[in-house]
């Protein structure tokens, strides 16, 4: 797991020959402007899904992973919590999803908070629940980008 702000992409460049395109498309896409939805950049291999939703209290929230695709998630309007910990710490509490590329655990992990402005990258080992309230819940609006992993 990472987490940074975007200024600092470049950084992380060598991490998989994929993060440069996902980074150049959050860098120069106006992302306030963009409609919820899948926005392809690289095929399957590197695409975008904008979402807006409302945080919810972590008792509502499940831990997940992925294991064919690297996340960077991204927030473009208000913060959230997100929890990490890695899978070695986790009990898998139901089938991995093929078409969807998930997993859902139980356990217990770290959170932090996600400010506009700073990513948070997701690695196949690594556990997470996003889209938890800070206080009292806020309509969130976010880009996640999925890079295979390979």
């Amino acid at each position: 797991m990472i987490i940074d702000v975007l200024e600092n992409a470049t950084m992380y460049m060598q991490i998989n020959n994929r993060f440069g395109k996902a980074f150049d498309f959050l860098k120069n896409t106006n992302l306030l402007e963009l409609n919820s939805g899948k926005y392809e950049i690289e095929g399957n291999e590197i695409y975008a899904s904008v979402d807006t939703y409302y945080t919810v209290p972590k008792e509502k929230k499940m831990w997940e992973a992925h294991r064919r695709y690297i996340d960077i998630q991204f927030l473009i309007k208000n913060s959230e919590q997100m929890g990490y910990a890695h899978l070695e710490q986790m009990k898998q509490i139901t089938e991995y999803d093929e078409d969807k590329d998930i997993v859902f655990y139980e356990g217990n992990g770290n959170f932090f908070t996600v400010n506009p402005g700073t990513f948070v990258i997701f690695f196949p080992q690594d556990a997470h629940m996003p889209g938890v309230e800070i206080e009292k819940s806020k309509e969130i609006k976010k880009i996640v980008i999925k890079v295979l992993a390979d």
